[in-house]
């Protein structure tokens, strides 16, 4: 059996002389929802970054099935692996449907023509985020939120089995927020998709993810389920914070309370 798992093996991430991330073995299995969380400057979107083969390791490594990322063909990671960056950049003018159309370039040959499987990708990306009826618009003249819903269905057109996404719920009202990731955990349900977020909202992570991946400044925290990784002792040694954990009202989930 394929084991088609992406993982850190001894993973030291850092700029310059500087390590952000330290000796980190990780293994993100097929098939989940994960939250990356921690304070600002622990090193999460590097961790999602390095994921994303954006970055190098300065000492170990990272495999996608067995096989070293950085040895893998590029088109062919591309059908497999599909990043949201933090602050993505278009060019000036360009349409939503045209932004769409970029997520299927690692399926098309340089002179492909459209194919129909192509135009139901993105469609069904567009409807997935509430954005058909704008799809005519150019990504200039949209709100912040309708900006950050077109950039997610460009991955969502993409059709890869991994999803990474660097604060997807950037820009976003709190209603808008949780139509997004209840989007990402209904394309897992149904799709399979594995769904790796960084995520600040400790709250919304517990109630949408399935696994919790929590660092601070020192490093990697805990891992695991929400239950067993949002405890009062771990929140603090994270952000430094007193707080108090209670079931969610509705969904049951941990909520972290501050004190």
């Amino acid at each position: 059996m394929t084991d088609d798992s992406l993982r850190a093996e001894a993973l030291t991430l850092g700029y310059g002389e500087r390590a952000v991330i330290d000796d980190l073995s990780l293994t993100l299995s097929p098939g989940r929802v994960y939250a990356i969380l921690g304070p600002n400057g622990c090193g999460k979107s590097t961790l999602l970054r390095a994921f994303a083969r954006l970055i190098r390791p300065k000492a170990g490594k990272i495999t996608l099935g067995g096989e070293d990322l950085h040895r893998q063909d590029t088109r062919a990671l591309a059908r497999r692996i599909a990043i949201l960056p933090q602050a993505p950049l278009a060019p000036s003018g360009i349409r939503v449907s045209d932004l769409v159309k970029r997520g299927r370039t690692p399926w098309r040959g340089l002179l492909a023509p459209w194919s129909r499987q192509d135009h139901e990708a993105c469609e069904d990306a567009l409807r997935a985020v509430a954005m058909t009826e704008l799809q005519e618009r150019p990504l200039a003249e949209l709100s912040g939120g309708q900006r950050q819903r077109a950039w997610i269905a460009l991955v969502l057109a993409q059709q890869t089995p991994f999803l990474l996404l660097d604060e997807p719920t950037t820009w976003l009202d709190l209603p808008h927020q949780i139509e997004v990731l209840s989007l990402l955990r209904q394309r897992n349900r149904e799709a399979g998709t594995t769904v790796v977020s960084v995520l600040h909202d400790l709250n919304l992570a517990a109630r949408y993810c399935d696994h919790l991946i929590l660092f601070g400044p020192r490093g990697l925290v805990a891992q695991g389920a929400p239950d067993d990784v949002l405890t009062e002792a771990n929140v603090d040694l994270a952000f430094g914070l007193a707080s108090r954990i209670i079931p969610d009202p509705s969904a049951g989930t941990p909520m972290v309370v501050p004190r």
